[in-house]
């Protein structure tokens, strides 16, 4: 996998991030981690699985901001506990193994590391993603304008709060591709591509 050793896959919902990573560790015979983090970071942590899914990749910015700001010394929400537990587990697994990462900021974790990773940042237009989301029926009947930019503003403001950086900002990033003009076998092939020229 020429000089690098993970490949990290960050993406605005809906822009197929999942399908992808999958067709490219196909691609590249390599295991691929998403939603698997939330029985390795429960391992980990000692917080329940049930736990890290309802705090997932984002941050209850109102509680945690009041809270930080009336004692920012002693306060750990449990969104700052579970990323440290999720950073320790991305730390871990990219020492033992050559893997996809998706999310999680894993591109920023490895960067600070020296991990040799390459970072990849999916996107696509609002009308893909919105389709997107009506395919994969997780709005639970909300407007799928509102729960796309709903996802796209909780995912921002966690990489915002364990990152310092903004998403999607190219500078994180080793290629950016927009999905939705591409089409998602079209970036695959270019990913693997690069990896394995």
């Amino acid at each position: 996998m020429s000089d690098y050793k993970v490949i990290t896959i960050s993406r605005e919902y809906g822009a197929g991030g999942r399908s992808i990573a999958k067709a490219i560790a196909e691609k590249l015979n390599l295991p691929w981690y998403d939603r698997d983090f939330v029985k390795k970071t429960a391992e980990a942590s000692g917080y329940s699985v049930e736990d890290i899914q309802s705090e997932g990749e984002q941050v209850g910015s109102a509680t945690h901001f009041i809270t930080n700001l009336l004692n920012p010394i002693s306060y750990e929400s449990s969104a700052d506990g579970i990323f440290r537990a999720q950073k320790q587990v991305i730390l871990d697994m990219a020492s033992k193994e050559s893997c996809i990462i998706i999310g999680r900021c894993a591109n920023v974790i490895l960067k600070q590391a020296g991990v040799p990773a390459f970072h990849i940042f999916l996107y696509a237009d609002m009308e893909h993603r919105m389709q997107r989301a009506a395919e994969l029926g997780e709005n639970g009947g909300m407007d799928l304008r509102k729960y796309v930019t709903r996802r796209d503003s909780r995912r921002e403001a966690y990489y915002k709060t364990y990152t310092g950086h903004e998403f999607g900002d190219y500078h994180d990033y080793n290629i950016c591709l927009d999905t939705g003009r591409l089409g998602y076998d079209k970036c695959v092939e270019i990913i693997t591509g690069i990896l394995q020229g």
